[in-house]
């Protein structure tokens, strides 16, 4: 297919809705107009790229009214993509438009305008939890291939070399020499499975637990 394939449906759709539609105007591939209305600037592409984004945000200095138009695609990775390219065109301010070719058939995803974004405030509260709970800074921003240290994870790898180095103990004296109020949770979870009880309140390291103490050897020596 062609860019140029996109055209005719795409003037169909905007000349039902009431719109003079031309094509290549000063560097725009689809121009739309009704009567003093702001115009509508619609950008042809076979796909969204990076390039494409950057193209409809250039033209937002001639009009706020800007569209990406594509064709559409099928299967689940073409679902992905169309529901992240909706969340970033919805920030930039610019407007999706998919087509079906075969069917001739305009598909519109969102519509330019202003971009206010909604705080989630659990997202935010869980975020400065996490910043202010964590010790230090023991992760390197953009690392893969390694587990991040969570303020959780950091909590536990205390514990455990609490227990190491003390032996069988209860989360009572934990929380006293620790401050780890959430000790007795983490231990009766016991979530990675590093721990066990072995009597009533009074925990100890597990055969698990042995080998993250090896395998985390170093960063427990930094706690």
């Amino acid at each position: 297919m062609k860019e140029t394939d996109l055209y005719n449906p795409i003037k169909v759709f905007f000349e039902a809705k009431g719109y003079e539609v031309k094509a290549e105007v000063t560097d725009c591939d689809v121009v739309a107009l009704k009567k003093d209305e702001e115009p509508i600037i619609i950008e042809l592409k076979k796909s969204l790229s990076f390039d494409f984004l950057i193209q409809g945000i250039d033209r937002q200095g001639i009009s706020d009214n800007v569209y990406l138009a594509f064709p559409h695609g099928n299967g689940n990775i073409f679902k992905k993509r169309i529901k992240g390219a909706v969340k970033l065109c919805k920030r930039l301010g610019l407007g999706l438009i998919s087509v079906r070719l075969h069917e001739q058939m305009i598909i519109v995803h969102c519509d330019p305008e202003e971009y206010r974004p909604r705080k989630v405030k659990k997202r935010k509260i869980g975020l400065l939890n996490e910043f202010h709970n964590r010790l230090g800074d023991p992760n390197v921003g953009g690392q893969s291939g390694k587990k991040i240290i969570t303020a959780y994870r950091q909590d536990v790898l205390r514990i455990l070399k609490y227990i190491e180095l003390n032996g069988a103990i209860s989360p009572k004296d934990i929380i006293k020499d620790l401050n780890i109020k959430k000790a007795p949770s983490i231990l009766q979870l016991n979530y990675y499975g590093w721990f066990e009880r072995v009597d009533r309140g009074v925990y100890s390291i597990s055969v698990l637990g042995k080998k993250a103490v090896n395998d985390n050897a170093n960063y427990l020596k930094e706690l």
